[in-house]
Formats: C-alpha cells, structure tokens, sequence
C-alpha cells in the first residue's frame, strides 16, 4: 500500500467515525444500551458511505476541471472531499431530525 493510499483510506474511516460519533452523541438521552441503527440510520449510514465513496473516485477529476494545469494532488482533493461529506451530513442529520426521523434508537 502506497502511503496516499493509506492517507485517503485512514482519513475516510475518519471521517466515517467522525460522523457515527457525532451523530450517536445525539441520541446518548434515549436510554442505556448499546446504538442500534434505526432504519433510516441505515439509509444515512449507507449514504455516507456511498457519498465517501463517490468523493473518493470524483475529486482527482473535478480538481483537473477547477483547476486545469496545476497538477494539484488527487491525495489532498479526497481528503478535502472527506471533510466536505462531514459538513454535508451534519445538515443532512439535522434535517432528518427536524422532520423527526431518528438515525438511532
């Protein structure tokens, strides 16, 4: 495994950690016991990593479309996507929550 490799992977399970901690701390008051994913938890969770997944293969290619000829690293464009899916989801978390559908229960 090339050392980019490992960065992009190591800051995607990151991120994916990132967003489980963040959006279980939300749900910590609703009894003891271990997080159980609620369906639409399992929709979230799924399009998180799908979202992940997508930055991954997309950003090398909107880096080259934004910026032509600078030969920007595809490496430090992932992990920018990354961060971007973390933001994302924190919105996507809170609209979820307002029409009253719980990611865990």
């Amino acid at each position: 495994m090339t050392a980019p490799l490992a960065i992009e992977i190591g800051s995607a399970l990151f991120f994916l950690g990132m967003i489980w901690l963040r959006t279980r701390l939300q749900y910590r008051e609703q009894g003891a016991g271990p997080p159980r994913l609620a369906p639409a938890g399992r929709i979230y969770f799924g399009a998180v990593v799908a979202t992940l997944a997508a930055g991954w293969l997309l950003a090398p290619l909107l880096g080259r479309l934004i910026w032509p000829g600078t030969g920007i690293n595809p490496t430090l464009l992932r992990v920018a996507g990354f961060l971007a899916t973390y933001y994302v989801f924190i919105a996507v978390h809170r609209v979820l929550r307002n029409r009253g559908a719980a990611v865990f229960r």
